[in-house]
């Protein structure tokens, strides 16, 4: 693994340990020339899932892509990164599930259903931008129906 600060080909293993469900290993290194760590993932190459958008294009499914839209919703969130690379690897799994091909929209709604689950205000922020919501009105409608949602769970009439 090529070091990230001196690009030294030289490093050693210092921790490793599963990640969701086994299907990520998190490797924690150090550079043997620098004595810098940092941390890689490694995960299984699955299916080459190939993305169909609005306009009607196709492209390959970019993690990166992903993981933008959620760092941009999270921004100033207390959402660690752990939880950031299992939103993409649940969502990576769900599409692979799927099949080969798959709608940006449905890419979108797998997105929105984990982080509704781990931050609701970056679920809105990503919410706001994804379904272009036009009024106050279509935003405060989305947000009664969390909180219907929230209430229903807890049992609250």
């Amino acid at each position: 693994m090529k070091c990230p600060y001196c690009s030294s080909n030289s490093d050693t293993v210092v921790d490793s340990r599963p990640l969701d469900d086994a299907t990520v290993i998190r490797r924690r290194r150090e550079c043997i020339a620098c004595n810098k760590r940092y941390t890689t993932y490694e995960r299984l190459e699955a299916v080459l899932i190939t993305v169909i958008k609005k306009d009607g294009t196709k492209e390959n499914f970019e993690r990166s892509k992903v993981r933008k839209g959620l760092l941009t919703a999270m921004r100033k969130r207390s959402v660690s990164t752990q939880d950031l690379e299992k939103i993409i690897n649940t969502v990576e799994c769900d599409l692979q599930e799927i099949g080969m091909e798959v709608s940006s929209s449905l890419i979108g709604d797998k997105v929105m259903e984990q982080l509704k689950i781990v931050d609701e205000v970056a679920y809105f922020r990503f919410a706001s931008v994804y379904k272009d919501f036009d009024s106050l009105d279509v935003f405060l409608g989305e947000i009664k129906d969390i909180v219907k949602n929230k209430k229903m769970e807890v049992g609250v009439k």
